[in-house]
């Protein structure tokens, strides 16, 4: 989904309005505006990103996980993609502890179904990239 329509739509969706936000973030009225509209989503600078989402009561990982466009416009997330956000937003809700007992036992649920359907590596990325990763998850 477009960074500019999720901008503006989680403003709509938590009744704000632009003047609200830039009184909340520190981010300008006109500069919040111009994001909106695309003219200047290219010079958006990550903090002035987190100053907004904080306003909204969102991560990083909510925004741009499926979590905002579940709440936009869940028919354009497929069924296996609504399906993973389901799971990471209730993943990220559980206490530190048992989210990393999940996530090492899931971890260990995709490398077993990559052995048993030879799949050459189906490690994300940045376990591939990370292998310590693997190790972090895995401790007790």
């Amino acid at each position: 989904m477009d960074l500019v329509l999720k901008l503006r739509e989680i403003r709509r969706m938590r009744g704000l309005s632009q003047k609200d936000v830039s009184r909340l973030s520190g981010v300008g009225e006109k500069t919040i505006s111009s994001f909106e509209t695309g003219q200047r989503i290219g010079s958006l600078k990550l903090s002035q990103l987190k100053r907004l989402l904080g306003v909204y009561g969102l991560t990083e990982s909510q925004f741009f996980g499926g979590t905002v466009e579940k709440q936009i416009a869940p028919w354009e997330l497929d069924e296996e993609e609504f399906a993973t956000s389901r799971i990471l937003d209730d993943l990220r809700t559980m206490p530190n502890p048992v989210k990393k007992t999940l996530l090492a036992k899931f971890q260990l649920m995709l490398e077993t179904a990559a052995d048993v359907h030879r799949v050459k590596d189906a490690r994300p990325s940045y376990v591939r990239e990370n292998p310590e990763w693997h190790m972090l998850t895995s401790r007790n």
